[in-house]
């Protein structure tokens, strides 16, 4: 994977406005690209889970098992993995990606507090 910072067209959106895009748009694409140690402490409804360190195993599917053309949001912990898999995800066509500022953390703290935070 490849480092996202020389991808100045990277999308991305504060944890308030994906929320409002998950509650008016049905046909969104969700990844989360955390371990699922890390899904187990804590996890948003919806998400598809494609750990980097699985890589290898779901890489060649991605076009496949995913809509290139759909809106496709991913979060990871605080932003960086989600971002190097956005980069991807553009390398390999797909059109609307959107990375999910901060991640679970910073969702957490400004969305609902009442989830665990790690």
């Amino acid at each position: 994977m490849t480092n996202p910072s020389s991808n100045p067209q990277l999308q991305a959106v504060s944890p308030t406005v994906f929320a409002q895009r998950v509650a008016t748009t049905e046909a969104l694409q969700l990844i989360d690209v955390r371990e699922p140690y890390e899904l187990d402490i804590v996890a948003l409804p919806g998400f598809t889970n494609l750990p980097l360190s699985q890589f290898e195993q779901w890489a060649p599917r991605i076009a496949v098992d995913f809509d290139p053309q759909a809106e496709t949001y991913v979060l990871c912990h605080h932003g960086v993995r989600s971002a190097q898999m956005c980069y991807w995800l553009q390398q390999q066509g797909f059109t609307q990606v959107i990375n999910i500022e901060g991640g679970i953390h910073f969702y957490t703290l400004s969305m609902d507090q009442s989830l665990p935070r790690y």
